[in-house]
């Protein structure tokens, strides 16, 4: 467990209430517990401000629970605690968690009504494991329904006239999904530190259109108990922050890991894949040519890659395995939970056309799409997917890292920024361009770190770099972050 030893200073303090008062960057995860160990700033005043925060940022519709009276509960017991609990890497710092992540006490909606009354008993093993870190849970965040989606357009538990999650830049335009509220949260600093879940992108999509950075650990290297799901091959938590630094703690914090630094960018060879670079918008491809400059002129090898079977290899996986699993895996997530709520009655309630479309004719019934607009049986098509299928698309990248001796392949996260929050961008055209780039690693069990590439001339919306790794980089690929996080700079928090 990280820890740290009380000294005198009022740095932090200074700082903070600088943060609070103007659109100053806010300091880091470390040096916000730094303070609260040394007392030179309280948990109270971190939480007080942050509700503050959130109180004036409705429009967003971030959240679905804002526990205050727990928040501040356990921001006062961090406060009044000796050195042994108050001096912990998170201590007293508050947390936001997607709400399909259980925080025992608090509502688990999953984004969806029928759950609106489900109420877990205890907290996921992924939250605990912050609790014991000293954080404090600020509340539950908007999601894209049942994590079926990538735009947040729910108009479940939003306040109209504002239909769904909002993006912290410009409310008029997305902010992504599935982890909407969580990535809008930390994109218009309301906090600086949350989690989510990632099945395609649902952590790295929100953190590109939110200018945040995030990471998508290596499959099962984070426990996933306590999540509503939609598949057990391909979901995992993972931590969203205002930095790659505070990634970083998060990361350190969830895995016991050692602390990383920063690698010598002279010692990077990275992967760019043509395939990635497809369907670009002017702002996505302006940044993302001027951030390959910077990084090749800092040192970095850019090897030019060629993989021409990765999307064939990918669609033989990716529905397949997402669509069959999801009737099967919440099958037994709402019977183990003792949720009251049938897979019937769930997908009866179901608000958002497209998830209600996606339920009613392919999950209930067990269908997957075949040629010429027909539905064919899941449960043929999904066994050649995991015996055949996802072993040829984990042997493909294993050959790509080894062939071409790179760290990781970079790419934009997404090719385009984020669309207006509007039906359309719950489309199934819009979610085959969204998820273009960060379907692939997902399905093969990567690592994929997101973090703010800078904004776009013309829209000044953010626009992510994403870095995918072999399995098990997770750490070299944060220090590769760190690297180029200080090579860019880190963006400043939006100004609405």
């Amino acid at each position: 467990m990280i820890r740290f030893n009380p000294s005198k200073g009022a740095a932090v303090a200074s700082t903070l209430f600088a943060f609070s008062a103007s659109a100053t960057e806010p300091p880091s995860l470390e040096s916000l517990a730094r303070g609260v160990c040394e007392r030179s700033l309280s948990s109270e005043s971190l939480v007080t401000r942050a509700l503050e925060r959130a109180r004036r940022a409705t429009s967003l519709n971030a959240f679905v629970t804002l526990d205050e009276p727990g928040a501040m509960a356990a921001a006062r017991a961090v406060d009044a605690a000796g050195d042994d609990s108050r001096c912990l890497a998170l201590a007293g710092i508050p947390v936001v968690v997607k709400d399909n992540i259980h925080v025992a006490g608090l509502p688990s909606t999953a984004g969806t009504p029928a759950l609106a009354g489900f109420v877990p008993a205890e907290d996921a093993p992924i939250v605990a494991r912050l609790r014991a870190a000293g954080a404090v849970i600020l509340g539950k965040t908007q999601m894209h329904e049942l994590a079926f989606g990538i735009s947040g357009y729910n108009p479940a538990f939003t306040k109209e006239p504002v239909i769904g999650v909002r993006n912290a830049w410009d409310p008029g335009r997305s902010a992504g999904g599935s982890s909407s509220g969580s990535g809008a949260a930390v994109g218009a600093r309301i906090v600086s530190a949350a989690l989510g879940t990632d099945t395609g992108g649902s952590v790295r999509i929100p953190c590109a259109f939110n200018g945040c950075a995030s990471l998508r650990p290596t499959m099962g290297r984070y426990p996933a108990a306590g999540i509503a799901p939609i598949s057990h091959t391909r979901d995992t938590p993972g931590p969203m922050a205002a930095s790659v630094r505070d990634v970083e703690l998060l990361d350190r914090v969830v895995t016991d890991a050692d602390a990383q630094a920063p690698v010598d960018l002279n010692d990077v060879r990275l992967g760019l894949m043509a395939q990635s670079l497809a369907n670009m918008d002017t702002d996505t491809g302006t940044v993302f040519r001027q951030t390959m400059e910077r990084l090749r002129a800092a040192g970095v090898t850019i090897v030019e890659i060629d993989a021409p079977d990765l999307p064939a290899l990918n669609g033989a996986v990716s529905f397949p395995i997402a669509l069959a699993e999801a009737r099967t895996d919440m099958l037994d997530y709402l019977g183990r939970h003792d949720t009251g709520v049938t897979l019937e009655t769930l997908a009866a309630r179901i608000a958002s056309p497209d998830v209600k479309a996606t339920y009613e004719g392919l999950v209930l019934p067990g269908k997957l799409p075949g040629p010429d607009d027909t539905l064919v049986d899941a449960g043929p098509v999904y066994e050649r997917a995991i015996a055949e299928g996802r072993p040829r698309l984990i042997a493909y990248y294993d050959g790509l890292f080894t062939a071409n001796r790179v760290d990781a392949l970079v790419f934009p996260t997404v090719p385009i920024v984020a669309m207006p929050a509007d039906p359309e961008s719950s489309g199934l055209a819009t979610f085959g361009l969204v998820i273009q780039n960060t379907d692939p690693g997902s399905n093969a069990g990567l690592p994929g770190l997101q973090l703010p590439a800078g904004v776009g001339p013309q829209t000044g919306l953010p626009v992510g770099l994403e870095l995918d790794g072999p399995a098990g980089s997770d750490r070299r690929l944060i220090g590769i972050g760190l690297a180029i996080e200080a090579l860019l700079g880190r963006l400043p928090p939006p100004t609405r």
